[in-house]
């Protein structure tokens, strides 16, 4: 499994016209072909600098990767603020969102979907909360 975590990401809400902004952490697990580490970030900053949604941007990152080197499995997790949050409607300051896309053996394996959410171990610096174990974030209703 080779994973590159914590990947900043800006992006410009296309509902609001606000920024959204935070981390992302992707990983695969190569079958013939590898891509080289940097290249993970870009293909990050390619999709995040346009008029998006985080939703469509996790898919998206998942799906190039599938598509371009076939590995046996991609995941991606992205965390963000959102402005649109933050500065209108409900107004809720230290809110974010979690969006992922899970791919061959990360969807069909959930051993090796919980390693990769261990080892990123998501946002776990909320005040006034205890650590957040990536284990309990992990898709519903799956082995």
């Amino acid at each position: 499994m080779v994973i590159v975590k914590d990947i900043d990401f800006y992006s410009l809400c296309e509902h609001h016209l606000l920024p959204f902004f935070g981390k992302c952490h992707v990983a695969y697990i190569p079958s013939t072909k590898v891509i080289g580490l940097s290249k993970i970030p870009r293909i990050v900053d390619v999709f995040s600098r346009r008029l998006q949604v985080q939703e469509r941007l996790t898919n998206q990152i998942a799906d190039t990767i599938r598509d371009k080197i076939t590995p046996l499995g991609v995941a991606v997790v992205m965390e963000a603020t959102h402005l649109c949050m933050s500065m209108r409607g409900v107004e809720k300051q230290n809110s974010f969102a979690v969006t992922s896309a899970m791919a061959g053996a990360f969807r069909d394996n959930a051993r090796t979907r919980m390693e990769f959410l261990e080892l990123i171990k998501l946002h776990s610096a909320i005040p006034g909360f205890p650590s957040t174990s990536a284990a309990g974030l992990a898709c519903v209703g799956e082995d």
